[in-house]
């Protein structure tokens, strides 16, 4: 088994760079986060639900996903919605996220499941 430290540090810089390029190639701030919380919670989903060894959930679940999915920032733009008049958007935005997030994990465990 390799060092958990280096495996979880390696997935996070992955997942961290990714992160950053989808903030790039998305223009509008909360889309992005949507985005990546989605995709990142359908990963996971996927990983959980198949046999895959210690080594490979460390580095791609706990590191790449922890690091992908931005759940300070979803909460952070929530606020900085509801501070600026715009408390419908606000709850539709933590709605979306929540909902949107929850359903990826499952629809990644029904993915799995089916291969």
């Amino acid at each position: 088994m390799t060092d958990p430290t280096l495996l979880v540090g390696l997935g996070g810089v992955a997942g961290a760079l990714a992160r950053h390029l989808v903030g790039e190639r998305v223009e509008e701030a909360t889309y992005d986060t949507l985005a990546v919380n989605v995709l990142g919670s359908f990963l996971l989903g996927v990983l959980v639900s198949v046999p895959v060894g210690s080594d490979l959930l460390l580095l791609a679940g706990t590191g790449f996903c922890g690091a992908f999915t931005t759940f300070s920032s979803f909460a952070y733009e929530t606020v900085r919605l509801a501070e600026g008049g715009y408390g419908r958007r606000a709850v539709q935005n933590a709605v979306v996220n929540l909902v949107g997030a929850l359903v990826a994990v499952w629809l990644g465990s029904l993915v799995a499941g089916a291969v």
